[in-house]
């Protein structure tokens, strides 16, 4: 598919912060809805956006342009899940088309649910790699932290995935009660069938019955096990994000750790979000943003609303988990994109 770039996709002002810190990725949540109901995300019973409140897909892709042209080389899709989004195999395509033009890379999130009918449509758009949402490979676990999920449809997804010739990451958060025992079945699951795997802490963002702090495990306990049995070493990968990297012996399996309680990564943060009601959010830990959906159905100036996102984008978030704290923020995770 050729470029079609709009009229928006001129050269600018590179996005900087106002802590000199380059800003070349863009997570872009393309709904807040999830055919899943992740225990540590959402809560049960979720109230979504109306219509009338959400981007439509070719203003999605306008304010994407927008950003490739002032700098973001990589974007990732994301939601709630990406692939419940009418329409995402258009916005996929359009961004896609962009690969080679300002934007080096296109990638998703997605809980695997949908996968298997879209996989190939992701690789026809270019996406090479993808993250898939995976806490356990005991179906049982699976059901109960998700709520209604069914494992055996999630790896069927990932199986699809790789026959279309998508990477795949596996991203397991930690969980304590719930998926201790987890971890090395994981990691030879993904050394089987040839995927990577990163561990994530689980953040506190928006209510959800029951406490956090009843499964919140620092990483550096979550994998004190595979220590035991292995040693793992730092290796010098990039892939854009927030993950540490790591080799693991007698592995062929790449293990990342993303730990934004225990040892935050906010000082090479290289990220801005994209709701898909066209807030711009600085940092997902807190609440300052800016409204990009009447100026650009309005014509307003959409460049200055992204410096003015910029300049108040903080050092750090304020992410901490205890038995009486309550959510760094009231969003959801899936209101925002992970």
């Amino acid at each position: 598919m050729a470029a079609t770039f709009s009229h928006s996709a001129v050269s600018a002002a590179p996005l900087i912060d106002g802590h000199g810190r380059r800003i070349s990725y863009l997570r872009l949540s393309v709904t807040d809805r999830c055919d899943l109901r992740c225990r540590y995300c959402m809560a049960e019973d979720m109230t979504f956006l109306p219509r009338s409140a959400v981007l439509s897909i070719e203003e999605m892709g306008e304010i994407a342009e927008r950003f490739v042209a002032r700098g973001v080389r990589r974007i990732r899709l994301t939601g709630g899940e990406p692939l419940v989004r009418r329409g995402i195999d258009t916005l996929a395509m359009r961004l896609g088309a962009m690969i080679g033009h300002g934007l080096d890379e296109l990638t998703l999130t997605t809980n695997a649910m949908r996968l298997a009918e879209h996989a190939p449509m992701l690789a026809a758009a270019g996406v090479r790699r993808i993250n898939v949402s995976l806490d356990t490979l005991d179906a049982g676990a699976f059901r109960h932290i998700t709520r209604i999920g069914d494992l055996a449809v999630a790896l069927r997804g990932i199986d699809a995935a790789r026959a279309a010739g998508l990477a795949i990451k596996v991203n397991m958060v930690a969980l304590a009660g719930l998926n201790e025992d987890q971890l090395v079945p994981m990691l030879e699951y993904c050394a089987a069938n040839g995927c990577d795997l990163t561990l994530i802490e689980t953040m506190p963002l928006g209510e959800v019955e029951g406490d956090r702090s009843d499964h919140y495990m620092p990483l550096h306990q979550f994998i004190a096990p595979l220590r035991k049995a292995r040693t793992i070493y730092p290796v010098d990968k990039r892939t854009g994000g927030p993950a540490r990297y790591f080799a693991v012996e007698n592995s062929p399996v790449t293990l990342g750790l993303i730990t934004p309680l225990s040892d935050n990564f906010c000082a090479t943060c290289n990220r801005i979000r994209l709701t898909v009601e066209g807030r711009v959010y600085m940092c997902l830990g807190q609440d300052d943003h800016v409204d990009l959906r009447a100026a650009l159905r309005d014509g307003g100036d959409v460049d200055g609303l992204i410096d003015a996102a910029l300049a108040g984008k903080p050092r750090a978030h304020d992410f901490h988990i205890d038995g009486k704290s309550k959510p760094a923020v009231a969003r959801h995770m899936s209101a925002t994109g992970g």
